[in-house]
């Protein structure tokens, strides 16, 4: 990705936010206009843009020829549109955790004028999506598929999310709920439709593309963001704080993370009692307890050799799509992901 496509789709934030804080819908005054405009700024664009910027280039991709201005605006507001996304399921997400820092600063929830008020900014972060297809895409042919499109996906990540929260229950710590089946689909529901699936079908869509035609295309990457989430769950505990940029504390807050999954199934009696007791407790030793046996059941290697095994049929199954283009959009995304330290 060029820095100039990134400066430029930056450039198509500040054109986005403007016309938001001037939509003729509601008569915004001073205070309201700079009230969303600083809650956009803090939330919307602070993020390494993953996937607004993937729109752009799986766009490129599936047409293969330079896009016009145009092309690049309108790819650059869709990959906006899930930035905004994030944003919004972020902003709750946050209050719901209970979390103290995102991105490196205070979560917006945690500023003193904030507070419970970002309850509502999330909503307002997810209404400025429709806002933004009907000024750009109304005219459309597919206007009415990004709808579907960003509508379901939000509800398949709202239920993932859903799965999480009542599967993670702090009264009831009960680590054999946890299994390799509901891991995987805690985080494809949560995480790998709006990271993966959805900046392609944008694209698709924007091509003239079918969706319905795409199920194979939509399974490889659902497939992708499942193993992108296992190297999350591996980074949190494995990866360098200063290089992944957050402290990890899948352990101290009981997550559903691949890791302990692949412990339960791996241990002994012995070692299930022990994971059982340390699993999920604040204290820095009982977290040390849990990495030890992480490292004596030798995780690091049977995770090594699931993303060799990952890597090898996700590339077999993109090898098998008819389309070179589309075979392109995927191996761009597979090579972004691929043995990556943060």
């Amino acid at each position: 990705m060029t820095t100039d496509l990134k400066s430029r789709f930056l450039q198509v934030y500040d054109t986005l936010k403007s016309e938001l804080i001037n939509d003729p819908a509601f008569e915004f005054d001073e205070d309201s206009r700079q009230w969303v405009e600083k809650m956009l700024d803090y939330n919307v664009p602070g993020g390494k843009l993953n996937r607004g910027l993937s729109v752009i280039d799986s766009y490129q991709l599936l047409k293969g020829a330079e896009l016009t201005d145009d092309e690049v605006f309108l790819a650059s507001a869709l990959g906006w549109c899930i930035e905004w996304l994030q944003a919004y399921f972020l902003v709750l997400d946050d209050i719901m955790d209970e979390s103290h820092t995102r991105r490196g600063q205070p979560c917006w929830f945690r500023l003193p004028k904030v507070g419970m008020i970002a309850a509502n900014d999330g909503i307002i972060l997810r209404n400025h999506i429709p806002r933004i297809l009907k000024k750009h895409f109304r005219g459309k042919p597919y206007y009415v598929d990004l709808l579907d499109l960003f509508n379901e996906v939000e509800f398949q990540t709202a239920s993932g999310q859903m799965i999480d929260l009542i599967t993670t229950l702090v009264g009831e710590k009960d680590l054999s709920k946890y299994s390799l089946s509901i891991h995987r689909r805690i985080v494809q529901y949560k995480t790998a439709y709006y990271s993966f699936y959805l900046p392609v079908a944008c694209a698709l869509l924007m091509s003239g593309e079918d969706l319905d035609k795409h199920e194979e295309v939509k399974n490889v990457l659902v497939e992708m963001g499942t193993y992108f989430q296992v190297q999350d769950d591996y980074l949190d505990c494995f990866g360098a704080p200063e290089v992944i940029g957050k402290i990890g504390t899948d352990i101290e807050d009981f997550k559903c993370s691949w890791l302990v999954v692949k412990a339960l199934e791996l241990s002994n009696e012995e070692q299930k009692k022990f994971l059982h007791e340390n699993y999920g407790k604040k204290d820095p030793s009982s977290v040390a307890k849990v990495k030890e046996l992480y490292h004596t059941l030798n995780l690091q290697g049977v995770f090594e050799e699931y993303e060799n095994a990952s890597y090898k049929k996700l590339i077999t199954s993109i090898e098998g799509h008819p389309s070179k283009a589309v075979q392109a959009v995927l191996k761009s995304f597979l090579g972004k992901i691929y043995k990556r330290q943060k």
